[in-house]
């Protein structure tokens, strides 16, 4: 799908990857409905994207929720068709990184909820509009961790593992349509979503990190291109590749990545104990309704 033909409902737009995402599709002519958690924020994104962009009459429009409440998906789905996207791109998300035994249980909830429970749950919602399209795009933005498990990232591989293997299957499920399903995988970005852990393990492994507008770049090609999976970096691709084949084979080379981990400590909550922001809630959560910026 041509970037000016395109409609674009992107998750976590106020992220890293997602503000760099906003700005590159925008000005490839894209419209874009960004959503996040904060009115405020989404409010003064726009503004600069409207400001800034290298376009005439750039279209953008902005619809705050929490993704971490089953009930505003509802809400999303609605506006999103109403809108006329034909584009859904799923980049929200959250990062998880530890010893297995030092995760608390709520936080391995959260990882596995938003990294793959709501982009399963608001594909949902909005797939009947995007069947009734002449032609229509999802995209999962994932990781290479989606593909090649690491240690001290065992949850959140496995959020991204099964966000893959979601897209895979409903690319397949969905081939007699005209809905196209599609994964991006970027290796480590630079991006607040690393915490000081994070960035402390990346310098001992020696580990390779990109701008944000490298996987934003690379959103971009995969919208007009229409692969089915985008992989980047190098030897991350490479790994990829050989961990699908003989995963055995690599389990070695990550000897220094166990080696790096934090020290053992127990989980400060070890028992699951839902919160309701992970639950169905009947109650309203979303901040705004659609609001577009001119």
């Amino acid at each position: 799908m041509k970037a000016a033909e395109a409609r674009v409902l992107l998750t976590g737009a106020s992220g890293g990857i997602g503000q760099a995402a906003a700005t590159r599709l925008v000005n490839a002519g894209a419209s874009v409905m960004l959503v996040g958690r904060s009115p405020a924020r989404l409010a003064a994104q726009s503004r600069a994207l409207v400001r800034d962009c290298g376009v005439p009459r750039p279209r953008v429009e902005w619809y705050a929720a929490d993704l971490t409440r089953v009930a505003s998906l509802a809400g999303i789905a609605e506006v999103a068709s109403g809108w006329g996207s034909n584009v859904l791109v799923h980049n929200a998300g959250v990062s998880g990184f530890g010893r297995v035994e030092s995760l608390a249980a709520n936080d391995m909830a959260q990882v596995l909820h938003l990294n793959l429970l709501v982009p399963m749950l608001l594909t949902q919602a909005l797939l009947p509009h995007l069947r009734s399209l002449p032609r229509a795009q999802i995209v999962c933005v994932g990781s290479v961790l989606g593909r090649l498990g690491l240690p001290g990232f065992s949850v959140y591989c496995a959020s991204k593992f099964g966000l893959r293997g979601f897209a895979e299957s409903l690319r397949r499920e969905l081939g007699d349509t005209q809905v196209r399903v599609q994964y991006l995988g970027p290796r480590t970005t630079r991006t607040e979503f690393n915490s000081a852990e994070v960035e402390n393990y990346n310098e001992a492994t020696g580990t390779a990190t990109d701008r944000p507008d490298i996987p934003a770049a690379a959103l971009l090609r995969l919208i007009e291109n229409e692969d089915a999976e985008c992989f980047l970096g190098f030897p991350e691709k490479l790994a990829v590749r050989l961990n699908g084949l003989a995963p055995e084979l690599l389990d070695g080379a990550f000897d220094k990545h166990r080696r790096a981990l934090p020290p053992l400590a127990p989980p400060a909550q070890p028992f699951l104990e839902c919160p309701d922001t992970l639950g169905a809630s009947a109650e309203s959560d979303s901040h705004s309704l659609l609001h577009s910026v001119h």
